[in-house]
């Protein structure tokens, strides 16, 4: 990953940062979905897991021509007036490796008591008394809200940054952009 471009949400009366980055996020993910390589990453230069936010830019991590290609499909229609896109340029030589992952919660307790009932062949009202609605855990994590295409229902995406690494890390990147072990460029 030797280049990235950057996408700057603007200001707007009318609609605040958090959704304007879903509605980014969203188009990003069909644009890496139609694209079909693994080889860009993202990241969002502005997050703090103390506030739970994203902040106000996405980074695109990858070969220069893997960028050019991307942004070629333009899947960022819709979002220009939204948007300040910079042009593709190389990363920094002290830019440390990072990985930007997804993270994903146990917050369901149907799918859990489902589970349960799978499994240790217990009855539905068994599974309900044994797991509440109440032990939905909550991630403190920063998140995007996408909606499935498939069902037309929406949910999070949390995402975490996890320390930078003294070392790259090659791998393939989800259709988000994201990887469990592959790195990013972070500066």
């Amino acid at each position: 990953m030797n280049a990235y471009l950057e996408i700057r949400l603007l200001p707007d009366p009318e609609f605040p940062a958090t959704t304007l980055m879903n509605a980014l996020f969203n188009k990003l993910h069909r644009g890496l979905v139609e694209y079909g390589d693994e080889r860009i990453g993202v990241s969002f230069p502005d997050c703090t897991e103390r506030k739970h936010s994203l902040g106000e830019r996405l980074r695109i991590h990858g070969s220069a021509a893997d960028l050019d290609k991307l942004m070629a499909a333009n899947w960022i229609a819709g979002m220009r007036d939204h948007t300040a896109v910079s042009a593709i340029s190389e990363v920094p030589v002290d830019a440390r490796p990072r990985v930007v992952r997804r993270v994903q919660a146990k917050s369901s307790p149907e799918r859990q008591r489902r589970r349960l009932v799978a499994r240790k062949g217990v009855s539905a009202e068994h599974a309900i008394r044994t797991i509440p609605d109440s032990v939905a855990a909550t991630l403190k994590l920063p998140y995007v809200v996408l909606t499935s295409r498939s069902t037309g229902q929406q949910f999070r995406l949390f995402i975490e940054h996890l320390p930078a690494q003294d070392e790259a890390v090659a791998g393939n990147f989800s259709a988000y952009g994201l990887s469990a072990t592959a790195t990013v460029p972070w500066f």
